[in-house]
């Protein structure tokens, strides 16, 4: 059962083992990250906080990849678990920067570890040599990809 000369062979296409890779890791981090009650959208946010504190809601939506009415409902339950904090009104323009709470900041280290155990079942089997190719390669890649976007 080969390929015609028109289909693409999935098991050797770069963009489809990608996405099978993508998704293996959501599904993993899904698991480790259940038991501490959060979703991958609220791990990001709460890391993407603590390395950039008072980003808006467009900003964390950007950085987690998801629409601003969504990234607005994960940081209404964030709030509500007393995780993060904004203020009642923006200090400057329309903007609510949003900053981790001390309790969001003991959940993201857990977070954090249970995120980490997954990356590094994920790389079990590759040598540091072979860990360090690969991040390097997904970042010429996403930076071709990135390039070429900017032509249009």
């Amino acid at each position: 059962m080969g390929q015609d000369d028109e289909g693409v062979d999935l098991g050797s296409s770069l963009g489809y083992l990608l996405k099978q890779a993508s998704t293996a890791l959501r599904r993993a981090m899904e698991e480790a990250l259940r038991p501490l009650g959060l979703s991958v959208t609220q791990y990001a946010c709460l890391e993407l906080l603590a390395q950039r504190p008072g980003l808006s809601n467009s900003e964390l939506a950007r950085g987690a990849f998801v629409t601003r009415q969504s990234m607005s409902v994960v940081l209404h339950t964030l709030e509500r678990q007393g995780y993060v904090a904004r203020p009642a009104e923006a200090p400057v323009g329309k903007v609510l920067p949003t900053r981790l709470t001390s309790s969001g900041r003991l959940e993201l280290r857990a977070a954090t570890a249970a995120v980490r155990s997954v990356e590094v079942r994920m790389l079990a089997g590759m040598t540091e040599d072979e860990q360090t190719e690969a991040c390097r390669a997904l970042q010429r890649m996403v930076r071709s990809l990135s390039d070429a976007g900017d032509d249009s």
